[in-house]
C-alpha cells in the first residue's frame, strides 16, 4: 500500500481531523503535506456531507443538509517543483470505499444518492421533483443494490467527483466577479444562479485569526467545476485516468474529495452520485511550462480502462422544445433535460416512482450525449440506459409492460 499522506478519521467530523483538509478554493490555503514528483501516495477522504446523511428510511437528513458544509476536501496537495504554467499530470492509480472495519459511515459497506429540495441545491429536474427524496446502496464488492429501488444491480464506475488546483488570486478573482454579475441578473432565484464566497462553515486548512477571516470571506465555493477542475463530476475518470492540471500557485496545492461508487453521465439529482468515504492512491508528475506548450487552460484527461462492460442500451432522445410547446434554438441543456424526462416516465410504466426512476438515472451508469447540436432549430441529447441493470427485460414488446410494486424511496417528512 502506498504512504497515507493524507489521513482521516472516520469516526470524526472533518473540522475536527488531526490535519485539516478545507471546504473553498483560495491560494492562501496552506498545504497540508508535500510530495514528490514520481511519488506513490494514498489520500483518504471523508463523503461530501461529513456523515451526516445517514443509512435508514427517512429523506430528513438531505432535506435538512447544510451545503455551507461541502465539499469536504483533503489537501492541499503541493508538488516539489511545480510552478505556475506548468501542468501537474496526475494518474488514478487506485481507489475505493471505506474499509469495513471502519464504524457506521457511508463508504463502509454502503452509499446513498439523494434528491435535493429546490429550495436547498435543487437539481437538474428540480421543478419536477421539489422535495426531497434518497436511495441507500449496498455494495457487494463491485456491484450496488438499494432496499429503495428494487430489481435493479448494476456494476459501479467509482471516481472522484472533485479534484482541482488552487487558483491563483487573479483566477479567483474572475471567479467571483463573473459569478456575481450572474447572480446579480436574478438575485432571488430558487435555485441560486451560483453561490458567492460565505463564511459560515468555512475550512481553510490551519488558517486562524485574522488571515481566516480575510480568505473566508474572499474564497470561492467548491459546488461548481471551473479552470482548475474542481466539482466536474466526470463518471469515466476512474483507475487508470490521468488528468492534467493546470498550476496556478506554487506547488499547485492539488485537493480531492466527493469519491462516488457510482454516477451516471450528468448526476442529474445533485447528490446523483453513490456518495461514499474512502481511499484514492495517486502519483503526480509536473509538465513544466505545459499550459503555453500545448495550450491548456482547464484540466485535459485519459480515461481509465476500467467500465462496466454493458453493451445493450435503451436509449431515449430530446429535443429543445419545452413541455409547454415553445421551441428553443440548438438548447442541448434542454434536451437533455427532456430526455431525461423520457426516459423517467417510461421506467413508471414498469412500477417505480417516478422519484425512483430520478434516483436511478442519477445512480446507475447511464450515458448521456450530445447527438445533435447543428441541425437548426433542435438540439438532440440522448439518455443510454444499459438494459442489463434490471432484473426484468425493459424494452418495448408486443404485450404491455409488467407493472410491478417496488414501493418508494426514502422520502422526508412534512
Amino acid at each position: 500500500m502506498p504512504d497515507v499522506k493524507f489521513s482521516v478519521d472516520q469516526s470524526r467530523a472533518f473540522s475536527e481531523q488531526d490535519v485539516l483538509g478545507h471546504n473553498r478554493w483560495h491560494p492562501d490555503v496552506p498545504a497540508a503535506v508535500t510530495v514528490r514528483p514520481g511519488e506513490d501516495f494514498r489520500v483518504e477522504c471523508r463523503e461530501w456531507f461529513d456523515g451526516t446523511i445517514h443509512n435508514d428510511d427517512s429523506a430528513d437528513d438531505v432535506r435538512d443538509a447544510d451545503l455551507s458544509i461541502v465539499h469536504q476536501l483533503s489537501g492541499p496537495i503541493a508538488v516539489e517543483g511545480a510552478q505556475p504554467g506548468d501542468l501537474l499530470a496526475v494518474d488514478i492509480l487506485d481507489l475505493g470505499p471505506v474499509p469495513q472495519q471502519v464504524g457506521p459511515v457511508a463508504g463502509q459497506g454502503w452509499g446513498y444518492t439523494g434528491i435535493f429540495a429546490r429550495d436547498n441545491g435543487g437539481g437538474f429536474l428540480t421543478d419536477h421533483f421539489p422535495d426531497a427524496y434518497k436511495a441507500v446502496w449496498d455494495f457487494h464488492g463491485l456491484t450496488a443494490t438499494s432496499r429503495h429501488l428494487p430489481g435493479v444491480s448494476f456494476t459501479g464506475i467509482a471516481h472522484p467527483g472533485l479534484m482541482g488546483t488552487a487558483p491563483s488570486a487573479e483566477l479567483l478573482a474572475r471567479w467571483n466577479q463573473r459569478e456575481g454579475d450572474l447572480i446579480a441578473t436574478n438575485p432571488s432565484a430558487v435555485p441560486p444562479l451560483a453561490l458567492p464566497p460565505l463564511p459560515e462553515n468555512a475550512l481553510l486548512g490551519s488558517l486562524t485569526g485574522a488571515e481566516f477571516d480575510r480568505v473566508a470571506g474572499e474564497a470561492a465555493r467548491t459546488a461548481p467545476p471551473r479552470e482548475n477542475g474542481g466539482n466536474q463530476d466526470i463518471k469515466n475518470l476512474s483507475r487508470g485516468s490521468r488528468v492534467f492540471y493546470p498550476v496556478f500557485v506554487p506547488g499547485g496545492k492539488l485537493s480531492l474529495g466527493d469519491l462516488h461508487f457510482s454516477q451516471g453521465d450528468g448526476e442529474i439529482t445533485f447528490c446523483g452520485a453513490i456518495e461514499m468515504g474512502g481511499y484514492i492512491d495517486l502519483r503526480v508528475e509536473v509538465i513544466k511550462n505545459g499550459m503555453d506548450t500545448f495550450g491548456v487552460e482547464a484540466p485535459v484527461f485519459i480515461p481509465g480502462r476500467v467500465e462496466p462492460r454493458y453493451t445493450e442500451f435503451l436509449t431515449f432522445a430530446g429535443l429543445s422544445v419545452t413541455e409547454s410547446g415553445e421551441q428553443r434554438y440548438l438548447d442541448s441543456s434542454l434536451a437533455y433535460r427532456r430526455a431525461c424526462l423520457h426516459a423517467i416516465d417510461y421506467l413508471t410504466k414498469f412500477g417505480y416512482t417516478p422519484e425512483q426512476a430520478y434516483l436511478i438515472l442519477g445512480a446507475a451508469p447511464i450515458e448521456g450525449r450530445l447527438s445533435g447540436v447543428v441541425d437548426i432549430p433542435n438540439a438532440c441529447a440522448t439518455l443510454y440506459i444499459p438494459t442489463a441493470i434490471f432484473d426484468f427485460d425493459p424494452r418495448p414488446s408486443a404485450g404491455p409492460p409488467r407493472a410491478v410494486d417496488r414501493g418508494q424511496c426514502a422520502v422526508s417528512s412534512r
